[in-house]
C-alpha cells in the first residue's frame, strides 16, 4: 500500500507541476486575486466548491433557456403558419362569396334594367299607329278582307 501511495503522490506532483507551469495559471497567481487566494486557502477552497456546485444549476438553467427559446421560435413559426393559412382560406371564402353576391346583384340589376326599359317602351308608346306604320300604310288597311275597289282583289276573282 505504501508503494501505491508513493506512486499516487508522484502523479499528483507531476500534475501540479504541469498546472503551475501553465502560462494562464502563472499570470493568475501573479495577480492580486491569485496572491490573496494563495494566502487564504480556506477562501480559495470555498470559492472552488461554490463554482463546482453552482455549475450544475447554471448548466440546467442554460439548457432550459436555450430549449425554451428554440421551442418558442418553432412554436411561433408553426402558429404563424397556421394563422396565415387560416387567414388565406378565410380570404378565399370571402372573395368567393363576394363574387357570387356580385354576380347575383349584377343579374338582378340587368333583369331590372331590361324589365324597366321594356315597360317604359310599352307604357310611353301611343295607342295609334306609330310613325313607321303610318308611312308604310300598314295602320290604315283592314286586316280581315281587302277593300272592294282594290284592283288586285278583282283580278283574283
Amino acid at each position: 500500500m505504501a508503494k501505491e501511495m508513493k506512486d499516487l503522490q508522484e502523479r499528483w506532483r507531476g500534475m501540479m507541476k504541469t498546472v503551475h507551469s501553465n502560462s494562464h495559471v502563472v499570470a493568475f497567481m501573479n495577480s492580486q486575486l491569485g496572491q490573496y487566494l494563495d494566502r487564504h486557502p480556506f477562501v480559495a477552497l470555498s470559492l472552488l466548491v461554490f463554482m463546482a456546485v453552482s455549475a450544475v444549476p447554471v448548466a440546467i438553467f442554460l439548457v432550459f433557456a436555450i430549449s425554451t427559446s428554440v421551442i418558442a421560435c418553432i412554436g411561433v413559426v408553426i402558429v404563424e403558419g397556421f394563422v396565415v393559412s387560416l387567414g388565406g382560406i378565410t380570404l378565399l371564402c370571402m372573395l368567393g362569396g363576394l363574387g357570387l353576391v356580385s354576380l347575383a346583384v349584377s343579374a338582378v340589376l340587368s333583369i331590372s334594367y331590361l324589365a324597366l326599359t321594356t315597360m317604359l317602351k310599352y307604357w310611353s308608346a301611343p295607342n295609334g299607329p306609330s310613325k313607321n306604320e303610318g308611312a308604310n300604310g300598314i295602320g290604315s288597311l283592314p286586316n280581315s278582307s281587302p277593300a272592294p275597289d282594290d284592283p288586285a282583289a278583282r283580278k283574283s276573282e
